[in-house]
């Protein structure tokens, strides 16, 4: 009996494909494998990145809430200086006038500063009442007739900021 080995078709077939350059199964096998692989490292990487910015935007979102409104605060400390120098200069006055005049600067002052941050007075006096800008504290019988669903007096001023209502005007409506 001879030793040598007898080859099958297959065999046969996958000795040339390997000589050919032709992946066999197994090698398409390993390489789909790497790829998956590949693809659940990139997802585990993007996830993590994820993750990390979401906490990121949170805490950023955190601090910004609570620091917003530093920058009118800090403007308004010198407003708050001439308050407390207004009270010292209240105690020994005997002019009222200079008082009057002292508290209309301060007033002058803090209108400016906040006009700077955005805030715009309403104009609500005279104009016809809109439930979306105004409150109605009550209505009274209107003197003219051109002053029915008017405003007739303003109790409240309304203010804006950014041309966002944050304050309704407070009014009085004629019937």
């Amino acid at each position: 009996m001879s030793k040598t080995k007898k080859t099958t078709k297959a065999e046969t077939s996958s000795k040339a494909e390997k000589k050919a350059g032709k992946p066999g199964p197994d090698a398409a096998l390993q390489k789909l494998k790497a790829e998956l692989a590949e693809a659940n490292d990139k997802y585990l990487r993007l996830y993590a990145e994820f993750d990390n910015f979401k906490r990121r935007t949170s805490k950023e979102r955190i601090e910004l809430l609570q620091t917003a409104g530093k920058e009118v605060i800090v403007s308004l400390l010198p407003v708050l200086d001439d308050f407390e120098r207004a009270q010292k200069a209240m105690e020994n006055a005997t002019e009222i006038s200079a008082v009057k005049e002292g508290v209309a600067l301060i007033h002058h002052k803090i209108k400016n500063i906040l006009t700077q941050q955005g805030l715009k007075e309403m104009e609500a006096k005279g104009s016809a009442f809109d439930a979306d800008l105004h409150e109605a504290i009550t209505n009274i019988p209107a003197p003219t007739e051109d002053l029915k669903g008017k405003n007739i007096d303003e109790l409240e001023k309304g203010y804006y900021l950014n041309d966002k209502v944050i304050r309704f005007a407070k009014v009085v409506v004629g019937q």
